[in-house]
């Protein structure tokens, strides 16, 4: 990224807070605005408002919310998730966050992590950016099936299922299926075999 990373951090203790933003502004390699969120009942007005690329989190403040439903709330899907971990979290919990930087980190370690993230190709957002329903329809487009059945399998009106291929098409900028099945196999959404009895 040419132009200065925006990030949000949000951790209650203002020691900790404090000491992140400190260490951010000394990384010296990477071009960035930072700001704080202190409490989390500001921070989707905040993410809205602000547009960052990275939200910089203590993982023990989300509560009853998920990562998930924040991007899709704030209309960021392309915003990556740091848990900020400063005492002992459990492992399933920090799976959905992309990265974890831990208090104990020194200020290169950090700097390696950003800027791993922030330079992750281009096809993980893309991916991401996918709804659930939308990788249903990839696999169903690459196994052959018609507008007319996909909407019978996933009880959708045909309508829909167009509306949809047509924000995938949008999305990843592919528009044969040929290119959607070399796309669903590289990232996962379906197996080789699957596939193996239908044309490419």
């Amino acid at each position: 990224m040419s132009y200065p990373i925006r990030i949000a951090i949000i951790e209650p203790s203002i020691i900790i807070r404090s000491g992140m933003l400190s260490v951010l502004h000394r990384l010296n390699s990477l071009q960035m605005e930072v700001f704080e969120i202190t409490e989390m009942e500001q921070l989707k007005t905040t993410l809205s408002w602000q547009r960052p690329d990275v939200l910089i989190i203590n993982p023990s403040v989300m509560g009853i919310f998920s990562l998930q439903q924040i991007k899709k709330e704030v209309s960021n899907p392309q915003l990556k998730c740091i848990a900020l971990q400063n005492s002992l979290s459990d492992n399933v919990a920090l799976k959905s966050y992309d990265e974890v930087i831990s208090i104990y980190d020194s200020a290169d370690q950090i700097n390696d992590k950003l800027t791993k993230l922030i330079s992750e190709p281009e096809e993980e957002t893309k991916l991401e950016s996918l709804t659930l329903r939308e990788k249903e329809i990839i696999v169903c487009v690459i196994k052959g099936m018609t507008n007319k059945q996909i909407a019978e399998k996933l009880h959708l009106s045909s309508h829909t299922v167009i509306s949809h291929r047509r924000n995938i098409a949008a999305k990843l900028q592919i528009h044969s299926t040929a290119g959607l099945t070399i796309y669903a196999i590289v990232n996962k959404l379906v197996a080789l075999d699957e596939i193996s009895g239908n044309k490419l």
